[in-house]
């Protein structure tokens, strides 16, 4: 179970690698393929095609720091993940994530519901 554990965590961040690489990319479509709960909404998808055109730039991306939404459930939970990444030689891009974490018991399951807006460097998610 904790092998289990490990892994959803890893995959959680590789999820949100992927989100940032299309931010970066300027790819609406795959950040919205990636995050399928925001992408029913209409609100959300609007708010997401707002900021991801603001977010294109060349370079390689890479994960500058990320705090997972949870560090080990051992039921489905909900939480908040931070990403700070970049793109080549730019500054830093902060972002809060919502997740959906399943337990181990579960099946370890990770599912991204979306990702905000970047916000300062220094701030905290909810």
């Amino acid at each position: 179970m904790l092998a289990r554990t490990l892994a959803a965590t890893g995959t959680e961040r590789s999820r949100v690698l992927e989100v940032a690489q299309a931010e970066a990319r300027g790819d609406v479509r795959a950040v919205l393929n990636a995050v399928p709960a925001c992408a029913r909404q209409s609100a959300c998808v609007a708010a997401t095609t707002a900021f991801v055109n603001k977010l294109k730039r060349g370079g390689e991306v890479e994960i500058l720091q990320y705090k997972p939404s949870v560090q080990a459930p051992l039921t489905t939970v909900t939480g908040t993940g931070r990403v700070a990444w970049r793109a080549g030689n730019s500054g830093p891009i902060v972002q809060c994530v919502r997740v959906r974490r399943d337990g181990p018991a579960s099946g370890a399951k990770v599912e991204l519901l979306s990702i905000s807006a970047p916000i300062g460097n220094e701030e905290a998610c909810p």
